[in-house]
């Protein structure tokens, strides 16, 4: 073990600062090296948008301190760049049902009190979608919800949001960052009691007149009202006992559905997910106790969010009677068409926002229905900014949706972020519009297919965890970039993207043109059969994914043609380490 490593450790457990108890779970790992390594061998990096982790004590782990730390740098950026004018803004602050989401949200809240900035706090849990449309509606400076998002139970997590109600970009992002990097010692963080936040008025509960606001908000994106059978169409839902509860059941039973069976093993708030400890809608083993609902209760689909619900998966039963799982590209494609084939008055400039990992299908689709189409890097939040850049006029186009592959959309610009609740709302009346026609979900989507192409799409995520897992994934990510060869699993290679160069290739002319988008570690190579790979690391857990587009004949060949793609690159990547 390093000296600097055991040096932070004993600072901890020596620390006035650190509360005894948290001292007592150091003290426990005093003979375990290899533990004391993982958690203080570096700082839990504050990256460009917030910083998630595994809850404990230590440097390299989630928990009061580092929370305070962050929110400290927040401040600091805050009274910086806005002002005593930011400060009277303040910031508005939500969390989920994670293990110590409450005691990371009021600590947030009492540090920025402890600075002078006004802190708006929800009473009780709330969705990050609803945190973005707070910001907007109530015209703080900044955002802050505690989240891990979909990681396992272990994890909890700090995103921070901007004015505008996205997620920080630059130049708020790198300098937030900055500033969270210069708190290098505990006693520079300001920290005053609830109490005394109270009293000074720094400190603002946040009541339920802002959920109506947000739920009739959410309302307004219905596209087809009156649906024959609406209020009979039977629907399953589980927030994974997160946070959608409250608000998905509100806004389908105001929308007309009355069929709406929730599972009650999921319905309530609990951190511990003791039904689905990787409450992730990506993964079909969610929705086990969901299709029995079903099956008892005689209902077609299946929806389910993640804890902090702007993430949504579905399971549908097909005319065969086998559950299937629509993954993140088609939920996709079927609401990006719904919407195209029926919203009216759709304008001419009207522009549909992807990212660079999610599926080239929506391109031809996008031709056909004469619109325009942006991508992004990974993450909702450049998204977000498109949207902005929309209404501010700094690009021509007119939103109308928004989605990226690991099942994240937002209809509607009243957030700046990816919705599960309007995303619910939307793909129950898509789902009950196609019933009452004698059609269904996945009808739509061979329809779809037929017109435009088998395309499949499939991802790879690998875990490499500690220092070590770093390494491994710098190395592999390395030897990509590094790819000197003019094939790649027997294919000619027509162009590769290093999106960290901000440079593409043309692989057949040797022509070189630049990406406009921010540098990002991301390597893309697309071959001569229209086979897209990606391959980047996570930016929220210790894992590199790898990304996969095909284009088959038909289902069968396409599915099969993924399979062996995935299956070489794998190979692969496995003899580079």
């Amino acid at each position: 073990m390093e000296k600097i490593v055991k040096e932070k450790y004993l600072e901890w457990l020596e620390s006035d600062y650190i509360d005894e108890k948290d001292k007592e779970e150091l003290k426990s790992i005093e003979n375990n090296e290899k533990e004391i390594e993982d958690r203080f061998y570096t700082n839990l990096s504050f990256g460009t948008g917030g910083m998630r982790g595994v809850r404990g004590v230590g440097t390299n782990r989630i928990n009061k301190y580092m929370i305070r730390k962050a929110t400290q740098g927040l401040s600091n950026y805050i009274e910086k760049v806005s002002g005593e004018e930011g400060k009277k803004k303040g910031v508005a602050i939500a969390y989920d049902c994670r293990i110590g989401s409450v005691e990371f949200a009021l600590n947030s809240a009492l540090v920025l009190a402890g600075n002078g900035i006004k802190a708006y706090l929800f009473k009780s849990l709330r969705s990050t979608p609803e945190l973005s449309f707070a910001v907007r509606e109530l015209g703080t400076e900044a955002g802050i919800v505690v989240t891990a998002s979909h990681n396992p139970q272990e994890y909890n997590g700090y995103k921070v949001y901007w004015k505008d109600g996205g997620q920080i970009i630059e130049p708020q992002a790198s300098g937030i960052v900055n500033e969270v990097n210069k708190v290098e010692n505990f006693n520079e963080i300001k920290f005053i009691s609830e109490e005394e936040a109270l009293e000074k008025g720094l400190l603002e509960y946040i009541d339920e007149t802002l959920d109506t606001k947000y739920i009739e908000a959410v309302k307004e994106q219905i596209i087809r009202k009156d649906i024959p059978g609406k209020k009979d169409f039977k629907i399953v839902y589980s927030p994974l006992h997160g946070t959608g509860r409250r608000p998905v059941q509100r806004v389908l039973k105001e929308a007309g559905f009355e069929s709406v069976y929730t599972v009650k093993a999921q319905e309530m708030p609990d951190g511990n997910f003791p039904t689905c400890s990787y409450a992730n809608p990506e993964d079909p083993a969610v929705f086990k106790l969901g299709i029995e609902l079903a099956e008892e209760v005689g209902a077609k689909i299946c929806m389910a969010n993640d804890p902090d619900a702007d993430r949504i998966g579905i399971a549908i039963k097909n005319n065969e009677g086998t559950w299937i799982y629509p993954n993140g590209n088609q939920m996709g494609l079927l609401l990006m068409n719904y919407i195209l084939e029926n919203k009216k008055d759709i304008p001419t400039n009207g522009s549909v926002i992807s990212t660079i990992v999610s599926t080239p299908m929506l391109d031809p689709i996008a031709k056909e229905k004469n619109i325009k189409v942006f991508r992004t890097l990974t993450g909702f939040k450049f998204i977000g900014e498109k949207i902005r850049e929309f209404e501010e006029k700094k690009l021509d186009g007119t939103y109308l949706f928004g989605f990226e592959e690991s099942y994240g959309y937002l209809i509607g610009t009243h957030a700046r972020d990816k919705d599960a609740v309007v995303s619910t709302l939307i793909i129950a009346e898509m789902a009950a519009y196609y019933d009452s026609i004698g059609s269904s979900i996945d009808e739509e989507l061979k329809k779809i297919y037929d017109k435009y192409g088998w395309y499949k799409e499939g991802i790879i995520a690998v875990t490499k965890k500690g220092k070590s897992g770093v390494e491994e994934i710098e190395k592999i990510m390395t030897s990509l970039k590094n790819h000197r060869e003019k094939t790649l699993l027997g294919k000619n290679i027509l162009r590769i993207k290093d999106f960290e160069q901000s440079l593409e290739k043309n692989i057949l002319t040797g022509e070189e043109s630049v990406i406009n988008l921010p540098k990002s570690n991301v390597i893309q190579f697309i071959l001569e059969d229209g086979t897209y790979i990606t391959g980047r690391p996570s930016g929220t857990e210790p894992k590199i994914k790898y990304y996969f587009c095909i284009i088959g004949k038909n289902s069968e060949d396409a599915e099969k043609k993924l399979k062996n793609t995935m299956e070489k690159f794998e190979n692969l990547v496995d003899s580079l380490v």
